[in-house]
């Protein structure tokens, strides 16, 4: 049985968009250049066999930061390169706003909203890659792994050729503006905890959806979300579950516990509604297979084919973050092996703390390589 007349609409529309999205694509050059030409001048055979011979030191490290990193100012001074001028001009066709002039003049709660730093985070990551490909084009070339955070997940495929630059930040755009419709459909949020090692994360929830019953919320979220380094996790949930753990934190065990400031509970089934929107975006458009490692939120390990991509981005989004175990996938190596180099690219640098927590060894390989650039300097730190 087929589609019945609303989801056909949905496909259409859907389709629709990501056309136009595409149709814009000739205008940028393919991304990265040099990636694609460094890996597209080999057979598949021979580029395996010279990734599987490089050095493990040799080899780089790329990873994407998520939601949350943004800032006012980001990606000052970067449109001195070709490649950032354009991305931005096809942002603003695809988006339908000036996404340069929010990121550069804010205003700060205007980026901050889900709808725009989703996109903003993709753009500006994408832009510190080109910044990154200007000043140290090896980098690039060397690239082995990359891994994103949430939404840096776009970013990440965009960087492997799985995904095309409009398309991608159409299917961001989708994401981001269906996941702000549902989280301000449930008062909801999302609460750092960092735990002692008594902390016992899953009967704390337990505890708090109780808590909510006994108010009356029939059945009530709060869950771990995100899973960031020993002993650290994002809870997500119901606000009044949330308040509930703060208020009871020396009970679980929690050290610290702390609101963060956005506005649902993402990774979540409180997101469920913002699946088929994106599901049927990611339906419309050409996925291929990376042309590098880059690995999934949902289970931490690599994706293997395109169908693989659209089934588990569509996942993710009602899905916890395992980045501890993504981490440990892609620094998993024989004792004694060295680490590569790592390069967070993109606004905020809270990947390499989190790095540093997860792998103290794999961290002292770590630079960042922000979006943002003075006009006088240009170094990778």
């Amino acid at each position: 049985r087929g589609p019945g007349p609303g989801r056909r609409a949905g496909l259409r529309a859907a389709g629709a968009g990501a056309a136009r999205a595409a149709s814009l694509v000739p205008s940028l050059p393919p991304f990265p250049d040099l990636l694609q030409t460094s890996v597209e001048a080999e057979e598949p055979d021979a580029a395996a066999a010279r990734r599987e011979r490089r050095c493990p030191r040799e080899g780089t490290v790329l990873l994407f930061p998520g939601q949350g990193s943004q800032f006012v100012g980001m990606c000052r001074g970067l449109q001195r390169y070709p490649g950032v001028r354009d991305m931005y001009r096809l942002a603003e066709k695809v988006l339908g706003y000036d996404l340069l002039s929010l990121c550069l003049e804010g205003p700060r709660d205007a980026l901050d909203r889900t709808q725009h730093c989703q996109p903003a985070v993709f753009v500006a990551s994408l832009a510190a890659v080109e910044k990154l490909n200007h000043l140290q084009p090896e980098v690039v070339e060397r690239c082995v792994a990359a891994a994103g955070y949430s939404v840096g997940e776009f970013a990440a495929l965009v960087f492997a050729g799985a995904l095309g630059f409009a398309e991608a930040l159409y299917a961001v755009k989708v994401r981001a503006e269906a996941m702000q419709k549902a989280s301000e459909a449930v008062p909801s949020g999302m609460l750092s905890v960092v735990g002692r090692r008594e902390a016992n994360y899953k009967f704390a929830c337990l505890e708090a959806r109780k808590h909510c019953e006994s108010l009356g919320i029939e059945n009530p979220v709060c869950t771990v979300s995100n899973y960031l380094f020993p002993d650290s996790r994002v809870i997500a949930g119901h606000l009044q579950a949330l308040e509930f753990l703060q208020e009871n934190a020396r009970k679980y065990y929690f050290k610290r516990a702390k609101m963060l400031p956005v506005s649902g509970a993402f990774h979540t089934r409180l997101m469920e509604p913002a699946v088929e929107p994106l599901a049927e975006v990611l339906k419309s458009i050409e996925i291929q297979k990376p042309l590098l490692c880059v690995y999934s939120n949902v289970d931490g390990k690599k994706y293997m084919h395109s169908k693989h991509i659209q089934k588990l981005l569509v996942k993710q989004v009602v899905s916890p973050v395992l980045w501890e175990q993504t981490m440990h996938s892609v620094y998993e190596r024989k004792q004694g092996t060295e680490f590569p180099y790592t390069y967070e690219v993109g606004p905020g640098n809270q990947l390499g703390a989190i790095l540093k927590q997860c792998n103290l060894k794999a961290w002292k390989q770590y630079k960042h390589v922000d979006a943002l650039e003075d006009e006088e300097e240009a170094e990778i730190k």
